[in-house]
């Protein structure tokens, strides 16, 4: 059985460092290599980095996600809402 290494958080000044190594002319399996990452996930920082400039998450959602998250949002917020009516309605009923 293999042992599953720890999660690893890397900082923007990182990746940036990395994605720019790969600008100058650094072969992706070197820098793969080197610094001990994915080939995905350095696919992944020069494609964020050429989008929009930025690793965050949010930063590099599509509308489509932003728009969906926003009706999940108002989704739960109109589910509140209308539980807390439904309490009402029940307390008003009983006196």
């Amino acid at each position: 059985m293999t042992k599953k290494r720890p999660r690893r958080t890397y900082t923007s000044e990182f990746k940036q460092q990395v994605v720019q190594l790969y600008l100058n002319g650094k072969r992706k399996c070197d820098i793969i290599r080197e610094y001990d990452i994915a080939s995905s996930l350095l696919d992944k920082w020069i494609k964020q980095s050429q989008t929009t400039g930025s690793f965050k998450g949010k930063d590099n959602r599509s509308d489509l996600e932003n728009e969906l998250i926003e009706l999940r949002k108002r989704n739960k917020q109109l589910e509140m809402e209308n539980d807390i009516l439904k309490q009402a309605a029940l307390i008003l009923g009983r006196k």
